[in-house]
């Protein structure tokens, strides 16, 4: 045994078991003065560190306060500008339909002008060349009958055997054929 055992076994050799000290509970001058520094350093604890402690929790606490505020407000703006753009996105689309709309009346209503243009230039054309052709068959009858009465002439003077060199009787006479002929082109034509 090693001497600590030997000097407490001593000491509680000869004393009943129930005044024998118990190891597990202290003196009572040991707890009073363990009291003592504790209640001091809780003193010094509870005045001095504690708030200090309470002071930094509490800026901490405002700090993510405040980053959760500003993250709450950050994501209210993106979610404003996003629908913001979203409307403008919106906007943005009826406009180029409405300009596609618009476009596409234009070049209908240019289509149509330009075929209403063409088809006019076309009456025109077709008026004119019916004019030009009307007027050419008339300059060619006239020339036909100046034709046709001249050999006329010619056959009555050859088949009669006299001259008509009269312009009276000549006149006359081309008038006369020209009224038969027009009367058997009539006849031929009903």
């Amino acid at each position: 045994m090693n001497p600590i055992h030997i000097l407490a076994a001593s000491e509680t050799e000869g004393l009943p078991l129930e005044e024998t000290p118990n190891v597990l509970s202290p003196a009572l001058y040991d707890i009073v003065w363990s009291l003592i520094p504790f209640a001091v350093v809780l003193f010094v604890f509870w005045k001095f560190v504690l708030p200090m402690f309470k002071r930094v929790l509490d800026e901490r606490t405002q700090r993510i306060e405040g980053g959760i505020e500003k993250a709450e407000a950050a994501q209210a703006e993106a979610k404003a500008a996003l629908n913001k753009y979203n409307a403008q996105l919106a906007e943005a689309r009826g406009e180029a339909a409405k300009i596609r709309d618009d476009a596409r009346a234009q070049g209908q209503q240019i289509l149509a002008d330009m075929k209403a243009e063409a088809q006019a230039e076309s009456d025109r054309i077709v008026a004119a060349g019916q004019q030009q052709l009307a007027a050419q068959r008339q300059q060619i009858v006239t020339e036909l009958r100046g034709d046709l009465g001249r050999q006329s002439v010619e056959l009555a003077e050859r088949l009669m055997g006299e001259q008509l060199s009269d312009p009276v009787r000549r006149s006359g006479t081309i008038d006369r054929f020209l009224a038969d002929l027009d009367k058997v082109a009539g006849a031929g034509q009903k």
